[in-house]
């Protein structure tokens, strides 16, 4: 067990930062206790660096310290992602929690109380749910993936609750809490109950082990109705239908910050959980392995020449696809609340990535353009840092309530109306935010979309290709709708009372994202090769002994460990 050491340096560096604020958040002293922050910014740039420079490719660079081998390259990837949109969360999540409190303690009318102060349990929390997310990543067993998306999803159910206060939203969270607690509970069981049915159907829960099972022996009914079980539990994780009902209500109840968190961090877990369950059952089935007529023989083989999930896995991802799509972009249609807007668009984005997932490695995993698995982890890059400014904005606008003395969000879209003359920077990063967001080129959003395009007609999948476009095109309308409130319209009354936050660091946690939208589309092309170069993936040894020497080599698994 210590040779997995070598994976997780990163979470250590997490947990050691976690243990570090459990213990500042607690002290007498408030110059002491307003170093929570600092220390979750230090201990996420040290998990970066770490991730960067020390974690092997699994079976690849050391064979002997193990890990799943058939997207070797996508755990560093996703781990300096990870740190990199968490130092950006960390900027935004300042004064989510004892906002009230401390002003009492700093005026005199109040003194320090460890019980009432809850400081030190949310960035706790904050830390714990972005290791839980690192860990998703390092996963080569399901009993390990379970444990790592657990306790990527325990913190935020607390942390929706506690940040209520601050937002001005204090029932409205606790209800959301509540309905993501319960749902959440429900999404476990059911992608746990999946997992002990491929482990009932292989007889293994390592995945290297049931990947070469598969490879092997083809895919029995048990080991079927497991995957299809997990792929709808993680569709809870990355809000695709019809797991999605919850999103809209936590993330209005929760505050603006902790929304930015949720649109990120489950999201991300859920999507490497689904990337690991495909790359584990490998997309190496033609269209002639049709499971429903090889059920009845007990297995699903393999055929040569392939390049799709087994047809009741793929049809299952296809139909969520489409769904999940169709309905964020049109309900997203109807909000007048900018955080509906967003939870609604964010279940949207959710039905794009997954057209990666149905896609795979494709024909020619070596082309950026053609792998489905390297467009979803750079759309996720993608993703992560246009949606945090869009809730960094949120966050960083307050306006004053006549039924509490604490201060509240602007929720509506006419409250932003003129937001580009009455808080410019705001204004633009909402307006660079949402374009980038619907995808207007030469942004980034823009070089998300372009490979989930392409790598979805390079397999055939004209039909999800065009439901693509479609649902892209609806999304224009409640995008333009936010650059057309913050840029064209003229301020009213209502936006006017709308003011700055005191915490700083959101609005440039906001400035960051609306910069990386721009920058990081001049180096797109750097970061397409590198997330090229984290979706290769190897089929097993196994399967390319038994091909037949003058075969032509199976599409979309040909990359071999040396790449």
């Amino acid at each position: 067990m210590t040779d997995r050491l070598a994976f997780l340096w990163p979470e250590i560096a997490l947990f050691i930062a976690t243990c570090v604020v459990m213990v500042l958040g607690l002290s007498p002293a408030r110059a002491v206790r307003k170093l929570c922050n600092l220390v979750a910014i230090v201990g996420l740039a040290a998990a970066g660096v770490l991730a960067a420079t020390t974690t092997p490719l699994p079976g690849v660079t050391d064979p002997s310290t193990g890990g799943q081998t058939y997207l070797p390259g996508m755990v560093p990837f996703v781990k300096v992602m990870i740190a990199g949109v968490g130092l950006m969360l960390a900027l935004v999540v300042a004064g989510s929690v004892d906002r009230a409190e401390e002003k009492l303690i700093a005026s005199g009318r109040s003194r320090f109380d460890a019980l009432r102060s809850n400081r030190a349990e949310f960035y706790a929390f904050f830390l714990f749910s972005l290791t839980g997310l690192m860990l998703c990543a390092s996963a080569d067993d399901l009993i390990w993936l379970f444990l790592a998306l657990e306790l990527t999803s325990l913190p935020t159910y607390i942390m929706v609750v506690m940040s209520g206060a601050a937002g001005g939203t204090k029932g409205k969270s606790q209800e959301a809490g509540v309905k993501y607690f319960f749902l959440g509970a429900l999404g476990a069981a059911v992608f746990l109950y999946g997992f002990a049915l491929i482990y009932g159907g292989t007889g293994s829960t390592n995945f290297n082990a049931i990947h070469q099972h598969f490879t092997t022996q083809g895919i029995n009914g048990i080991a079927l109705a497991g995957l299809v079980l997990a792929v709808l539990g993680l569709a809870f994780k990355i809000a695709a239908v019809p797991m999605h009902f919850y999103t809209a209500d936590v993330y209005e109840g929760a505050s603006a910050q902790v929304s930015a968190f949720l649109a990120f961090v489950p999201k991300t877990a859920g999507f490497v959980g689904l990337l690991l369950l495909a790359g584990m059952v490998g997309w190496a089935y033609g269209p002639g392995s049709s499971p429903a007529g090889a059920l009845g023989t007990g297995v699903v083989k393999p055929v040569a020449g392939g390049s799709a999930l087994p047809e009741t896995l793929r049809l299952t991802l296809w139909v969520v696809a489409a769904l999940t799509m169709t309905v964020g972009n049109v309900l997203a249609i109807y909000q007048t609340s900018v955080k509906r807007m967003l939870a609604y668009s964010s279940i949207a984005h959710s039905g794009y990535m997954l057209v990666g997932v149905i896609v795979g490695p494709g024909n020619d995993p070596a082309s950026f353009a053609k792998n489905g698995v390297s467009a979803v982890l750079f759309y996720l890059l993608a993703y992560g840092v246009m949606n945090l400014g869009a809730f960094a904005v949120v966050a960083s606008l307050e306006r004053d309530r006549k039924d509490s003395a604490e201060p509240g969000e602007v929720e509506t879209v006419d409250g932003l109306k003129g937001l580009c003359k009455t808080h410019p920077a705001l204004g633009w990063t909402m307006v660079i935010c949402s374009l980038g967001l619907l995808g207007f080129p030469p942004l980034l959003g823009f070089w998300g979309k372009f490979p989930l395009f392409t790598s979805a007609i390079s397999a055939g999948e004209i039909t999800l290709v065009i439901v693509l476009g479609l649902n892209s095109a609806i999304s224009a309308y409640y995008y333009l709708r936010l650059v057309w409130a913050c840029f064209v319209e003229a301020p009213t009354e209502d936006s006017r009372q709308a003011r700055g936050t005191e915490f700083p660091s959101r609005a440039f946690a906001g400035l960051l994202s609306a910069g990386g939208v721009v920058a990081l589309s001049f180096v797109a092309s750097m970061l397409m090769d590198q997330s090229r170069q984290a979706g290769l993936y190897s089929k097993p040894k196994a399967q390319a002994e038994a091909a037949p020497q003058n075969a032509p080599e199976t599409p979309g698994t040909q990359v071999s460990r040396a790449e």
